[in-house]
């Protein structure tokens, strides 16, 4: 029989880190404290393969599933000595969702279930405080009448609109009465809603939360979050139901979320926020003003409200303890998420903690300089794309500026553009390329498209764990949350500091880094690529085995690739070099307009028809090299490329007027420069004549992105508008101008390699598409033996940690450093 549940708590589980595919995250991660003998409620985890069985079957569970979960579920009502339905000594549990990897916001999760008005009134008798249960039984009628039972947000407003008319502004301010009072305004709204009462029986509770979170994994914004990370569709997430704790009893109670260290920066210091007598959604939910865990973080960032280490001195103690223990068996910074019930600390979640491009270099050779990794752990812990984020310029310090608002400094980094609203906008704008900064009183994860199309984010409420912050640092976004001096009006269109009014439309700029919210676009100045950055980067340099050239058309972009780490030019294209009057030039255009130019008259078929433009072009390579001979007394050895050859004739016919025209240039200069005649394979003809071809060329140099068009028979100027739709329907698995088809173009190009190496071996082979700058397909190129990649200058850092992990993967014990 499939055993799908696995139990964890009392120190003891029949899970364990490694079976974070099968448990999900969060299951392998209670697991795991449970291990560990961290205070963790009792509980069990229903696997990532009945979330499979479940949309192979029409959305119907395992004929076992059922008798395992009751099973599972006695367990923990023996080890509290409560029982699920009992109005005498109720069990209430949570029902949250774990993928393998961690998607915040994303699925759903509902609270306090098993609640229903008998078990209410246990509760409150059992605990001595009715005001708390009904608290949490309007909270459980919320999440699941969401969740569950689809409902628009209709709560929130008729919560809102009875704190309005009771005149007070918390939910912490509402009594007990208060919170009867909105429990049976909620019910009213569910039968108004769906014609039937909102359902009472703890069991049909239970299965329909299991049946909700498991379809929350094809909800629209766990769908696009997954495709903005590549996480594949048939991964599928678990569900982990756990006995309640509770943070909302009173003022000894609380919930909160920490990390290990400073997901923004690196910094070895605890840092996180918590709430007194809150649930841990109220935290993530920015819905209230989070305290911070420590005096100097409280200090740091100027809050009048209460550090944990003033209040609840006994509890932070623990929590370092929690802290010290985590990080030595991860040997990693942790994300966290705790309650603390009546003065006791329990544990709810542990899971690698998302950080920005700066943290995950200042953590990585930070936790080398301490013993927990070596220095082969830390260059794989880099994912090579979120090195952009340090890359581009940030604010200009010089710059005068007109500060609108200050909050908190949630995901660093600066952004200027245009103010927009909604998350609709932010992606309709962006699609046409303009910047924008979403603003919103605070974010949901119905929000997750806008805020990947905007350039930064920008929230009134939350604090540095909110879901806009966790969010914004996960995909590089600056972000700042909880200005609460700014008041934005969603139906105006405006957000207002004090006397000035900022439309939708006008531009601002944020600063992720500080927290400032300026007025207009704020100069910039370029990064600094030192310290942590530079240290790490010199450790995959000693590794890798591929050089990294720069795609580069200006000496600006040579400039820019150099500093970079670039060690040579990849492709440099002579197209633009011209010598003939303009009056010819534009008559020769007019000549050679075509209907489909990129099958047409370009490439080395212009150079045979027209062979005075190769020999000027030649000319002037070989000039511009006899010149910096000269000038610097070092050696340039040009590698000259042919592009588009398709047969060896049409090489061998320009390859002549080439070594023709170097001869002449260095006879003229009294100077021998060394150079090399190659050719471009980017025509399929060209990769399956690569042996014939490989016999006069004396290098390869893959042109992906036009040998993908000619092998798919696609325009990658007009793929785009269907190419979304090819990734959504599986067709393909990525789109294959960003993310090298091994399948189809990569076999050609290894035949190509395997030919071309066996007419010339030690032909010198490269890429030279912007798949040259792309992880995936950099592996790619390690795996068949390419000597170097070229792309981007602003990619080239990306190639170089992507080259050094493509060896370690490929022979971990390889190469040391």
């Amino acid at each position: 029989m499939t055993k799908w549940v696995y139990r964890f708590g009392d120190g003891a589980a029949e899970g364990c880190a490694d079976r974070k595919n099968l448990l999900g995250g969060k299951g392998a991660g209670l697991a795991e404290m449970s291990h560990l003998g961290l205070p963790v409620p009792p509980g069990f985890t229903i696997t990532t393969e009945a979330c499979s069985y479940f949309y192979a079957h029409g959305k119907s569970f395992p004929a076992e599933l059922q008798e395992q979960v009751e099973c599972a579920l006695a367990g923990i009502e023996r080890s509290l000595g409560a029982r699920f339905g009992d109005p005498d000594n109720p069990l209430l549990v949570s029902v949250r969702s774990g993928a393998r990897v961690s998607m915040p916001g994303m699925m759903d999760t509902v609270l306090n279930l098993g609640l229903n008005d008998r078990v209410v009134e246990g509760l409150a008798c059992k605990s001595g405080d009715e005001r708390f249960a009904y608290d949490s039984y309007r909270r459980f009628i919320q999440m699941y009448g969401q969740v569950v039972l689809g409902i628009e947000n209709h709560f929130e407003e008729l919560l809102e609109n009875h704190k309005l008319d009771s005149g007070v502004l918390l939910d912490t301010d509402l009594s007990a009465d208060d919170w009867r009072t909105i429990v049976a305004g909620f019910k009213d709204l569910v039968a108004e809603e769906l014609g039937r009462p909102f359902p009472e029986e703890p069991q049909e509770q239970l299965w329909g939360a299991i049946g909700a979170v498991f379809g929350s994994w094809m909800n629209p914004r766990a769908v696009i979050y997954r495709r903005l990370h590549d996480i594949p569709g048939d991964w599928g997430t678990a569900v982990n139901i756990q006995a309640m704790v509770f943070g909302n009893m009173g003022a000894d109670c609380a919930t909160g979320v920490a990390f290990t260290r400073n997901p923004s920066t690196g910094a070895n210091e605890f840092y996180g926020e918590y709430l007194v007598n809150a649930q841990g959604e109220d935290v993530v939910a920015g819905i209230r003003t989070p305290q911070h865990l420590t005096i100097a973080s409280k200090e740091a960032n100027k809050s009048a409200l209460p550090a944990m280490e003033e209040v609840m001195p006994e509890v932070l103690t623990q929590l370092y303890e929690v802290r010290r223990t985590l990080e030595n068996h991860y040997r990693d910074m942790q994300d966290v998420e705790f309650t603390v019930q009546r003065g006791k600390l329990w544990m709810l979640q542990t899971r690698s903690g998302k950080r920005t491009a700066q943290a995950a270099l200042k953590i990585a050779v930070s936790l080398v300089d301490e013993g927990l990794i070596v220095r082969e752990e830390a260059i794989g812990r880099i994912d090579p794309a979120s090195l952009d984020q340090l890359l581009h310029p940030t604010l200009d310090p010089k710059a005068k500026t007109t500060v609108l608002a200050r909050g908190l400094p949630a995901s660093p980094g600066a952004a200027s553009g245009e103010i927009v609203f909604t998350a609709e906008e932010a992606e309709s704008r962006a699609s046409r390329g303009e910047a924008v900064i979403l603003v919103r009183i605070e974010t949901s994860p119905e929000d997750i498209h806008g805020m990947h199309a905007a350039k930064g984010i920008l929230t009134t409420r939350g604090g540095m764990t909110s879901h806009a912050a966790v969010v914004a640092r996960g995909m590089g976004r600056p972000c700042v949350t909880g200005a609460g001096d700014l008041r934005v009006d969603y139906a105006a269109r405006t957000m207002v500091s004090r006397n000035i009014v900022v439309m939708a439309g006008e531009t601002i700029t944020i600063d992720g880094s500080t927290g400032e919210v300026m007025l207009g676009a704020v100069p910039t100045i370029q990064p600094e690529l030192s310290g942590d950055f530079a240290t790490l980067m010199g450790w995959a340099d000693g590794i890798r085995r591929m050089k990294v050239r720069a795609n580069a058309e200006t000496a600006v972009d040579a400039r820019m690739a150099r500093r970079f780490g670039a060690e040579g030019i990849g492709l440099s294209r002579t197209e633009q070099l011209t010598g003939k009057d303009i009056a010819t030039i534009r008559h020769r255009a007019i000549v050679l307009h075509e209907v489909n130019p990129m099958l047409g008259h370009r490439g080395c078929r212009l150079g045979i028809t027209y062979p005075e433009i190769y020999e000027m072009q030649a000319a002037a390579i070989f000039e511009a090299a006899v010149v910096v001979t000269k000038e610097t007394g070092e050696a340039v050895e040009p590698e000259i490329m042919v592009p588009l050859v398709a047969t060896r004739k049409e090489f061998d016919i320009l390859k002549v007027i080439i070594d023709r025209v170097g001869r002449e240039v260095m006879e003229r200069a009294g100077i021998t420069v060394r150079y090399l005649v190659g050719t471009m394979i980017e025509l399929p003809r060209a990769a399956l004549r690569a042996g014939e071809i490989a016999e006069t060329a004396e290098f390869f140099s893959f042109g992906t992105n036009d040998l993908t068009q000619t092998v798919f028979g696609l325009s990658r100027d007009d793929a785009a508008s269907f190419a979304g739709a090819y990734q959504r329907l599986g067709i393909f698995e990525h789109d294959p101008f960003v993310t090298l088809d091994v399948d189809g173009v990569g076999e050609l190009v290894r035949l190509a390699v395997d030919r071309g190496r066996a007419a010339r071996p030690g032909l010198k082979l490269g890429i030279c598409g912007e798949h040259g700058g792309d992880p995936m397909s950099i592996g790619f190129c390690q795996a068949i033996g390419l000597d170097y990649v070229s792309c981007s200058p602003y990619r080239i850092p990306i190639a170089r940690l992507a080259a050094a992990q493509a060896v370690l993967a490929g022979d971990p014990g390889d190469t040391t450093v």
